[in-house]
């Protein structure tokens, strides 16, 4: 299962891990070609639209994310580097179907963030520290209806945790979480108050190590603009060359790495998605991976940027297909595919996450629209 808010600030989905087959990529062989572990967490429900889904893996190679069990309840998972996976819940986490514990990003020292729905729906933000403990917290001016709440989707080597919460209008606003629990709630100007307006960091990778965070504004037209706000709290506001203006179009920034590089996709008037990158200066240059689609939903859409510029992500062919894709910082773009993964409309591979080795981890829908866990390592 995975949920994409609508102004597709964060995209929230269901993981977890448990090594099951080493696969050549695209079909070659040796120490020299990359290759492909895919994995399912203990439990993980096997039926369509359910399953695995990792969301974010550090330098040590540990990967954080959720899953879903049997009874359609979430839980947390981590999948150490030599393959281990621990499942965890959150206290107060309720057990009924669409409910329980999400884990979305974690950093060096093994701490994963995400949140938790309780027996109400309401969301909480969730903490895992490295020793196991599990605790939750919420924003001020969190509200507290139904899928109301907080949700941490961010978290650096300092123990600075970022995210954002609906209001009682469902409206977004960001935080940021110091490591002594203090939160700061934030807007930035222009942003709209309606129904999921407002204010929304995206996730995984989109707090720096300094404390600069990024995310997506969206105004009271249903644009979206991508904006970066420094630990000092001055908020820049960009807009991608290009850039739809349109209802729902818009920038749609999805990281950032310690060189202040930012990646993530925009939608054009067409309703087209292509990739972008703005280096530190502000400047911005674009790309499409070549087989992508130019229709409507179709294209190419960046997920995560690495310390070194790499960037992975997925992009949508003219049949409606999701395919993996990784660039080099310079630019080359390399289009892969987990082996067993389905083939037709809304079916593939996902990456979501690339480490500083270029690791790449994920999930892909088989066949059977059941969801599965990679881990795509580097050749040489």
């Amino acid at each position: 299962m995975m949920i994409r808010y609508a102004n597709n600030s964060l995209v929230l989905a269901v993981l977890s891990a448990l090594p099951l087959s080493a696969l050549a990529l695209g079909g070659l062989a040796g120490a020299d070609a990359p290759r492909i572990i895919t994995f399912d967490a203990p439990n993980a429900s096997t039926a369509p639209g359910n399953g695995t889904f990792p969301y974010a893996i550090n330098n040590a190679g540990a990967i954080g994310g959720n899953f879903v069990d049997t009874n359609v309840v979430l839980h947390g998972f981590l999948r150490t580097a030599d393959g281990t996976v621990i499942v965890f819940d959150a206290p107060g986490a309720g057990t009924g179907p669409g409910q329980g514990t999400l884990g979305f990003a974690i950093n060096a020292e093994g701490v994963i963030v995400g949140k938790t729905f309780d027996a109400g729906n309401l969301q909480h933000g969730m903490v895992r520290e490295r020793n196991g403990t599990v605790s939750t917290f919420d924003a001020p001016g969190a509200g507290a209806g139904a899928f109301q709440g907080t949700f941490a989707t961010n978290v650096n080597s300092e123990g600075t945790i970022a995210g954002s919460y609906l209001d009682a209008g469902n409206a977004f606003h960001g935080f940021v979480r110091g490591e002594n629990g203090a939160i700061v709630t934030f807007d930035v100007a222009g942003a709209g108050a309606g129904t999921f307006q407002g204010t929304a960091l995206c996730s995984v990778d989109c707090l720096a190590p300094e404390g600069t965070v990024l995310g997506t504004m969206t105004d009271a037209n249903n644009v979206t603009h991508g904006f970066l706000r420094s630990s000092e709290g001055d908020v820049t506001v960009f807009d991608v060359p290009g850039a739809g203006t349109g209802p729902g179009q818009g920038t749609l920034p999805a990281g950032i790495n310690a060189a202040g590089e930012i990646e993530g996709e925009y939608l054009d008037a067409s309703n087209v998605y292509h990739g972008f990158v703005r280096a530190r200066d502000g400047t911005f240059s674009t790309f499409d991976v070549q087989a992508a689609g130019t229709g409507p939903g179709e294209g190419t859409l960046p997920a995560n940027i690495n310390a070194g510029g790499a960037i992975t992500g997925d992009y949508v062919d003219a049949n409606g297909v999701i395919h993996g894709f990784a660039r080099a910082n310079h630019g080359a773009v390399t289009p892969f595919d987990v082996p067993t993964a389905g083939a037709t409309g809304g079916l593939g591979t996902t990456p979501t996450c690339n480490n500083a080795g270029n690791a790449i981890t994920g999930w892909y829908s088989d066949a059977n629209s059941v969801f599965h866990g990679f881990l795509r390592t580097p050749g040489r």
